[in-house]
């Protein structure tokens, strides 16, 4: 296997000089975001799975286009309507040596409700009623009625062993304790926001990794992310700015790695009747919330040059997009066109709700969460003050942002989502369906949007067996979503990672994520 590599002359001649040559079989990446916490059921963000999915698998995996592939589980099928049968794979070891079994992913699903983080992953158990282990390597699960997109769910189902128990929380995930899996890597240190340092596991089920160790280094800054790799500090970088990206392609001694996303950077406007945060003209509150007019939604949204976001402000790294999925997922709708900029009609629109002077309002944003979201956040505000807002935009690191979004303590926000089961349930049931704990919908509504036409076709939907029909009904329910600017749709990112040239075979995930189990040094 080709040995790591070190970018520093200097270095490289003072270990040559005192010996021969030895290199460690280490990876080192940069990286935007970390992890939050070792405890892989504390948040549903996609630089936490990213990380913890290293160290734990998942009941069911996807590969690099979201298509699903066995994981712990090396089959499911649906026994009846509202039952489904996993079998487990035999011969999984933990990293404490113990065998996996039924009972332990048992466990796992049971421990989710009893975490309470920040961002639920109950998103991923919400059609699950109960479960019932028939042998070592069976699993049933009964479900909430149907439950057609069971196994794209448990994508994000992360194992841990049942001996954790459920009183184990954060302290003791993060010191190491309980931070036990069957991954490919095993944990050996985390310093939040700094490294997550990680051994290779050899008794992994699906075969040895390349990396003797891997060190996720979360360097938030952008510059000084570019300037890690280049001064070798790095091995790898990803979310590299559009800024740097031209001058990055055109350098010899580097490697640029592109590809889509399924990540949106989406406006939620509150259309409570109190916005959280006041909306004022002339320094005065205004009577109700603008925001629950459809007018003022749509002047917003044809206010939004989305060319402009792409070519100039993101330097042609993302697409216009125009719902909350990209095209071709399922329940994608073909009958919703490109989203239109018409400063003038936004304009007349604003005047007819009552606003012809524009009004002033709060807009936060995340600076962190993906490439270019501060940028476009910044640009959006410029593009509303053009239409008459006084729009006071901030862009604040997920640390911040996502627990107070929460709390839905903002009036307008922006992040990014993707759609990571490749189909509209994830998307619409959590973002836009009125709030429901009981079928465990509308976990991640912060806006307060409901609409009894859009859940009744979208719940119609989740509880059809026939996929044709059930894609129908979820492009349906998109349409009404759309049309109501539940959510506004702003641009699809893609993404670049970039290495030193001919160092490292790398494929380029559509969810972003940076494996280091599925990276291997170049011949």
């Amino acid at each position: 296997m080709t040995k790591s590599f070190l970018r520093s002359a200097v270095t490289a001649l003072a270990l040559m000089a005192a010996a021969p040559a030895v290199y460690a079989d280490d990876l080192i990446i940069g990286l935007r975001a970390g992890p939050d916490s070792i405890d892989p059921h504390w948040s549903t963000l996609g630089s936490q799975a990213e990380a913890l999915r290293h160290i734990y698998d998942t009941l069911v995996d996807v590969d690099d286009k979201l298509q699903l592939k066995p994981g712990l589980a090396v089959s499911w099928e649906p026994v009846d309507e509202t039952t489904w049968d996993f079998k487990i794979r035999e011969g999984v070891k933990f990293h404490d040596g113990s065998d996996l079994t039924a009972e332990d992913v048992k466990f796992s699903i049971e421990r989710i409700p009893e975490v309470t983080g920040p961002m639920p992953m109950t998103l991923y158990t919400k059609y699950v009623d109960s479960v019932e282990v028939i042998d070592d390597y069976t699993l049933r699960v009964h479900t909430k009625g149907k439950a057609p997109a069971l196994p794209n769910d448990f994508t994000r189902l992360f194992v841990v062993p049942s001996e954790t128990g459920m009183e184990a929380r954060n302290e003791e995930f993060n010191s190491g304790e309980a931070a036990i899996g069957t991954g490919p890597y095993k944990f050996v240190s985390w310093q939040p926001k700094g490294d997550l340092v990680l051994e290779r596991f050899d008794d992994y089920w699906n075969g040895e990794a390349a990396w003797d160790k891997v060190i996720r280094r979360e360097i938030p800054d952008d510059a000084a992310r570019v300037a890690a790799l280049r001064s070798g500090e790095v091995d790898l970088i990803n979310y590299v700015p559009a800024s740097d990206y031209l001058a990055f392609k055109n350098d010899s001694d580097l490697e640029t790695f592109v590809s889509d996303s399924i990540y949106i950077l989406n406006i939620a406007p509150s259309v409570k009747d109190e916005e959280p945060q006041p909306i004022t003209v002339n320094g005065k509150p205004v009577d109700g919330n603008p925001l629950q007019d459809l007018r003022v939604r749509k002047a917003l949204d044809l206010a939004i040059n989305r060319d402009v976001l792409v070519n100039v402000v993101l330097e042609g790294l993302g697409k216009p997009a125009n719902q909350l999925m990209p095209e071709g997922f399922f329940g994608y709708s073909e009958e919703l066109g490109p989203r239109e900029y018409d400063l003038e009609q936004a304009k007349a629109l604003l005047a007819e709700a009552g606003y012809p002077d524009g009004f002033e309002i709060d807009f936060t944003c995340t600076n962190n969460r993906v490439p270019g979201d501060a940028v476009v956040c910044e640009a959006l505000a410029q593009m509303w003050a053009r239409l008459g807002l006084k729009v006071n935009a901030q862009a604040l690191n997920g640390t911040v942002f996502f627990p107070a979004a929460a709390r839905e303590e903002y009036t307008m926000t922006m992040s990014a989502w993707g759609t990571l089961t490749g189909e509209a349930a994830y998307t619409y049931g959590a973002l836009t369906h009125t709030k429901d704990a009981d079928k465990g919908f509308g976990n991640f509504n912060r806006t307060g949007y409901s609409n009894p036409e859009f859940d009744k076709v979208f719940d119609e939907g989740t509880q059809t067996l026939d996929a044709d029909q059930r894609k129908k009904l979820y492009e349906e329910a998109s349409v009404i979503a759309m049309e109501d600017r539940a959510l506004i749709p702003t641009v699809i990112l893609q993404t670049v990672w970039a290495a030193d040239a001919g160092k490292l075979n790398i494929t380029p995930r559509v969810d972003q994520e940076t494996r280091a189990y599925e990276i291997t040094p170049a011949e």
